[in-house]
C-alpha cells in the first residue's frame, strides 16, 4: 500500500467538540431553527446539488432561510455548523501520523461542499496531516459513485491495489473494493494498524 486514503465523517471527526454529539443536537435552542424544517426545505431538497459542486452552500442557505428563518444569517449557520462538526479522533491521527513518517501518502477521501473542505484543511488544521484532499464538490461525484474512485485514482497516478481506505459507510466500501482499492469498514474502537491488517487478510 503506497497511499492511505481516509474518510472524514464518522472516521476522523465525531461530531460536536465539546461532547461528540451530532452537531445540530441543539440547533433549536442555540439558533431558534428547528432541524426537520432545515431538513425538508434545504438538505432533502438542496443537498446533492451543493455537495456534488453543482450549487453553492451560502447563496442557497440564505435563499432558504429567508423563508424558513429569517431572524437567521447565512454566515451564522455555516459558522455554526462548521465549529459544531469537527470533533478530531487524536488517536487515529497519531496513528496516522506514525504511518506518514514510515513513507505511506495521506489523503482525506470524503462527501464535503467546497466551505467545509476548506475549512478541513485549513482551519482545522489537516493540511499538515494529509497530502491532500479528494472530495466530492470538486470531484463531481460522491462516494458510492464509481466516478468518485476513479478520478482519485487517476489524480494520485497509482494502481488501484496500491490504495487502502477507510470509511464507515459500507457501500463506500463496497464500491472502493469493487474499484480495485484495498478497504476497510471502520467501526467505532478500531485502530489504524487492525484496519490495515484487514487490507491483506
Amino acid at each position: 500500500m503506497k497511499i492511505l486514503m481516509v474518510d472524514v465523517d464518522g472516521v476522523l471527526i465525531h461530531g460536536r467538540p465539546s461532547d461528540g454529539l451530532p452537531l445540530f443536537t441543539y440547533l433549536q435552542r442555540d439558533l431558534g431553527l428547528q432541524l426537520d424544517v432545515l431538513q425538508e426545505a434545504f438538505f432533502k431538497t438542496y443537498w446533492r446539488d451543493i455537495v456534488t459542486g453543482r450549487d453553492a452552500l451560502e447563496p442557497r442557505l440564505v435563499e432558504v432561510l429567508g423563508t424558513i428563518a429569517p431572524h437567521l444569517s447565512a454566515r451564522t449557520l455555516i459558522d455554526y455548523w462548521l465549529e459544531n462538526d469537527s470533533r478530531l479522533d487524536h488517536t487515529l491521527l497519531d496513528d496516522l501520523a506514525a504511518l506518514r513518517a514510515e513513507g505511506t501518502q495521506m489523503f482525506l477521501a470524503t462527501n464535503q461542499e467546497h466551505l467545509r473542505a476548506g475549512y478541513l484543511m485549513e482551519k482545522l488544521g489537516l493540511s499538515a496531516r494529509f497530502d491532500g484532499i479528494f472530495y466530492s464538490a470538486a470531484l463531481g461525484y460522491q462516494k458510492p459513485a464509481a466516478e468518485f474512485f476513479q478520478l482519485a485514482t487517476e489524480k494520485v497516478g497509482i494502481a488501484a491495489d496500491e490504495i487502502g481506505f477507510i470509511d464507515d459507510v459500507e457501500a463506500n466500501i463496497a464500491a472502493a473494493r469493487q474499484f480495485g482499492w484495498k478497504a476497510k469498514q471502520w467501526t467505532s474502537g478500531m485502530r489504524l494498524q487492525d484496519a490495515i491488517a484487514a487490507f491483506s487478510a
